[in-house]
């Protein structure tokens, strides 16, 4: 007696349910991979037009040599967590310090009301031979500053946090305090041990 084989499955449909299957969910998923540092830049300059003017004290200058030391305004600052409560108190400027930003008044419509605005601008400059995990160090004081600073205003108006506002709120506190941070393109600066 002859050994009977087993039956043959015809797969050949089961392949293409399967790639429609994985283009399906490949389609319909999203895959959220997009990290960085996230800042809104300044539109281009077209034409004749100049960048705008500032005033020497409305810009917190911070230097980051090749070495891992800060520099700001031309002062050392040995601990990059200082960073974050110093850029606050440049940018509010509680004591109305004349080296310090001043403050500009101005309408925001989602608000409904002129409030006061800080003309601070924070000066990033870095070496080229600042390590990675300085120069993140010190992108995530200057954010966490900032971040801050709406979560105050946000409490002492609205009596929420930032997060928790309305959009347009949100598009309001935008505009009262905005991130201003101005960066270079490093260069060999150096600096000293």
């Amino acid at each position: 007696m002859a050994k009977k084989g087993l039956p043959k499955l015809n797969t050949t449909s089961m392949a293409d349910i399967s790639f429609l299957m994985l283009t399906f969910f490949l389609l319909t998923s999203s895959i959220n991979t997009d990290q960085g540092i996230q800042r809104r830049l300044p539109p281009p300059l077209t034409g004749d037009e100049k960048p705008p003017e500032i005033n020497e004290r409305n810009v917190l200058i911070i230097l980051v040599n090749m070495y891992d030391q800060l520099l700001v305004n031309g002062t050392p600052m040995n601990n990059v967590n200082e960073l974050k409560d110093r850029t606050k108190d440049f940018i509010t400027n509680p004591n109305h310090d004349p080296h310090m930003s001043d403050r500009k008044t101005e309408y925001i419509e989602e608000l409904g009301q002129e409030v006061s605005i800080s003309r601070g601008v924070v000066s990033l400059k870095s070496d080229r031979g600042t390590s990675y995990k300085r120069y993140i160090e010190v992108q995530n004081q200057l954010t966490a500053a900032f971040n801050e600073l709406r979560d105050e205003y946000s409490r002492a108006h609205f009596g929420r946090t930032f997060e928790n506002l309305t959009e347009t709120q949100k598009k309001g506190v935008q505009k009262v305090i905005p991130i201003s941070i101005s960066e270079a393109e490093p260069s060999n600066f150096g600096g000293n041990r």
